[in-house]
């Protein structure tokens, strides 16, 4: 008798948390698609969203009015109260989030400094943000954790960043310094392969099920792949290190860094140098780069080559359906997006050619934060009750 009592209950809470990740994910959908998405009957998932929306997760709305054919649906979204905190630590700046069920970015905030961050001034920074938030802003929220997107190697099995070399970063237990000083529990994951899932679920790549994700930032190149539906981490969760292949050259004179690897070619901190600008984020140097000088424009071009080289070398090897190029990368392609994505299907094989499509990341800066959330709102879907 406990043991039936039991499956009926395990299968009750994989029910919730069907009905709650399509809620999620969805961010607005009906109960009638509820039904016909999941295969329950119709009471069933008015049982199940009663029992979500009276633990604080959904809530119901009226029927859209517009609907004209059919009995009336109500309409059942995510709680904005629900949130995650999610993190990014680069080399010129914090950023912290508070993103809500659903993948909404209610709060952020980025903090410039002129120092590479310690794994504990990132805690402590990250706390203090929080402290002012559950103070002010979220006082009604419910803050269920904290996920960190790093730029390094995050070992899959416990969340150590084993090497994040901008940031100086060799074996460090990130998550527990963030959960000690926040009281927030804590997950790390390498940023780029965050921000491929937020592409996926939320951005441009949503109706794709085999994507290959290039981000590019101040700590360099990174990268995560999505095959036939599922986030392709490796045997240690190092997979996606794009920027540390060697460059793909295919003009004489393209090299500037002897020996050097992709980032070291299709690079950020010279791009800001070359249109004069001694920081900033990516609307800022976008904004100069579409205004460059010749000799920019030649350093522009010089990269942007690289890049479609190295993009139509992925792809002829892994075959998706859509590239999503987020930071400055997506900033390279917008100087000229038909002559660049032509340029890359120029060099693949003309099958995987013809079935491609290059997009430039839709979640802008929100990516990273709503990717490191992801961590968070997954342990939540994955057991609503618990």
């Amino acid at each position: 008798m406990t043991g039936r009592g039991s499956n009926v209950e395990g299968v009750r809470r994989a029910n919730l948390g069907a009905i709650l990740r399509l809620v999620h994910h969805e961010g607005s959908i009906s109960r009638a698609a509820l039904t016909q998405r999941t295969g329950l009957n119709r009471s069933t998932v008015g049982d199940l969203v009663a029992t979500l929306a009276d633990g604080g997760l959904v809530e119901e709305r009226d029927p859209d009015p517009t609907r004209r054919v059919g009995r009336p649906s109500p309409t059942v979204v995510p709680s904005d109260d629900v949130v995650g905190i999610a993190v990014n630590p680069e080399v010129d700046a914090l950023e912290v989030g508070a993103v809500a069920l659903g993948g909404t970015v209610r709060l952020r905030v980025r903090q410039e400094v002129d120092h590479v961050l310690s794994p504990d001034e990132t805690a402590s920074r990250v706390a203090a943000v929080v402290d002012e938030w559950r103070a002010g802003a979220l006082r009604e929220a419910r803050i269920l954790g904290a996920g960190v997107a790093v730029p390094g190697l995050v070992r899959a099995s416990d969340g150590i960043v084993r090497n994040a070399p901008h940031l100086g970063w060799r074996d460090v237990d990130l998550a527990g310094a963030v959960q000690r000083e926040s009281g927030l529990v804590t997950d790390v994951g390498n940023d780029a392969s965050l921000g491929a899932v937020a592409e996926w679920l939320f951005g441009a790549a949503r109706d794709h099920s085999d994507v290959v994700y290039l981000n590019g930032g101040a700590s360099g190149i990174g990268g995560g792949v999505i095959l036939r539906g599922a986030s392709i981490g490796g045997s240690g969760g190092y997979a996606g290190e794009w920027g540390q292949n060697q460059p793909s050259l295919g003009v004489d004179g393209d090299r500037r860094v002897p020996g050097g690897v992709l980032e070291d070619e299709v690079n950020r901190a010279r791009l800001l140098a070359a249109v004069g600008l001694p920081g900033g984020d990516d609307e800022a140097l976008s904004g100069a780069l579409a205004w460059a000088s010749d000799e920019v424009a030649a350093e522009v071009e010089r990269q942007r080559r690289v890049l479609q080289s190295t993009l139509a070398n992925a792809a002829n090897v892994l075959n998706p359906s859509m590239i999503v190029l987020g930071g400055f990368l997506a900033d390279l392609r917008g100087i000229g997006t038909d002559a660049f994505d032509g340029g890359v299907r120029a060099q693949m094989l003309d099958a995987p050619a013809e079935e491609l499509t290059v997009s430039a990341a839709a979640l802008g800066r929100d990516r990273l934060l709503i990717g490191a959330a992801e961590r968070v709102f997954e342990r939540l879907v994955s057991d609503p009750l618990g």
